[in-house]
């Protein structure tokens, strides 16, 4: 049987798209295919995610804004859009199914910096954690 897939999608793929990704793959320490993408990439990795999800152990090694592939949009199990901004329109033959996660936004209640950072990715960490539940259930 093959791993589970998900793909992670925000609109740069530089800040939470990379974070669930990254969270995603400490987590699930290879029981999970993981991928990420942004609908109009940006140029670079946000730096303050980056910190934040070293913090508690996840990295963003190896990784870089790109464009959805749509050969891992049509075979992920699930492609979850993290944020509000993005929209993925679903493709032929697409097996997977899309999930949106309206992700806190602690700016709008006057939390800026690192400490914003870091609530965010607990919100998304949270959800991760969920994700991978439900995605390795039937292995167990």
């Amino acid at each position: 049987m093959s791993k589970p897939s998900v793909l992670f999608v925000c609109v740069k793929n530089g800040g939470k798209s990379q974070m669930a990704a990254a969270l995603m793959r400490h987590r699930a320490r290879g029981a999970v295919e993981v991928h990420s993408a942004g609908t109009k990439p940006g140029a670079a990795l946000n730096e303050a995610s980056r910190v934040s999800v070293a913090t508690v152990g996840a990295n963003f090694d190896g990784e870089f804004p790109k464009p959805i592939d749509p050969s891992i949009l049509r075979t992920a199990d699930r492609i979850i859009i993290v944020g509000g901004e993005a929209h993925v329109e679903p493709v032929e033959g697409m097996r997977g199914t899309i999930e949106k996660w309206e992700i806190d936004e602690p700016s709008l209640r006057g939390i800026e910096g690192e400490e914003r950072m870091d609530v965010i990715r607990d919100d998304i960490d949270r959800r991760v954690s969920a994700l991978l539940s439900k995605l390795t259930a039937s292995e167990n």
